[in-house]
């Protein structure tokens, strides 16, 4: 989200003001969830990209199409809801100085420039489907160019997600697979969503119902 910030003062022509962006309330509970998925998938320590390893540089240089599973837990903006903001974007950790290649925004159309391999890409992250908001531009921009890149299938978010929850249902989700590969995705994410509407701290649907698999989901 933005909260906090002065939203005029977010961007300096087409670069994103980075102090701005490093201003961004943090995610800590962020490094749990990731963790846990690679716990899931086998993944190894090198495959985690926390703080200063998670940049835009890094995820551009990344040969990202040799993975099958690709996650972002993180912010996500809509286009429109910072000034200046002409496209969805995923939050990143930003540099010292920002330039076009590296601004700590990872916009739709750097996204669609990326070569993907993925059968599944999970946007663990707010309004990454989203697109109600007049000239917001939500699952039509970011996660269409998810698509564009190589994903198959993607977990994207219809409205701002709490965190812990969304850290909560990502890992559930995963374990349902870990049991059963057989379900597939949506199956599991169904599975995941019944299980938190059946917790106490998560009962409420503002919590587990945002989420949503697109694409090829009963794989």
């Amino acid at each position: 989200t933005s909260k906090g910030l002065e939203l005029a003062s977010f961007y300096r022509g087409v670069i994103a003001d980075v102090d701005e962006v490093r201003q961004l309330s943090p995610l800590p509970e962020t490094e749990t969830e990731l963790r846990a998925m690679a716990d899931y998938l086998g993944a190894d320590e090198d495959s985690i990209y926390l703080k200063e390893r998670a940049t835009e540089t890094q995820v551009k240089a990344l040969p990202l199409d040799n993975n099958k599973v690709v996650a972002f837990s993180t912010h996500g903006l809509l286009s429109g809801e910072i000034k200046g903001l002409a496209e969805p974007a995923l939050v990143l950790t930003p540099p010292d100085k920002g330039t076009a290649q590296d601004d700590g925004l990872l916009t739709a159309s750097e996204v669609a420039q990326l070569k993907l391999d993925a059968d599944w890409v999970i946007l663990s992250a707010c309004n990454t489907a989203a697109g109600d908001s007049p000239g917001a531009s939500g699952l039509s921009g970011l996660a269409k160019a998810f698509f564009y890149a190589g994903a198959r299938a993607l977990l994207v978010s219809h409205w701002p997600v709490e965190s812990n929850a969304a850290t909560a249902l990502t890992t559930t989700m995963f374990e349902k697979i870990k049991k059963n590969p057989a379900i597939g995705r949506a199956e599991a994410l169904r599975q995941s969503m019944l299980q938190l509407a059946s917790s106490k701290d998560y009962a409420h649907p503002f919590f587990w119902a945002p989420f949503v698999v697109v694409g090829e989901g009963g794989l």
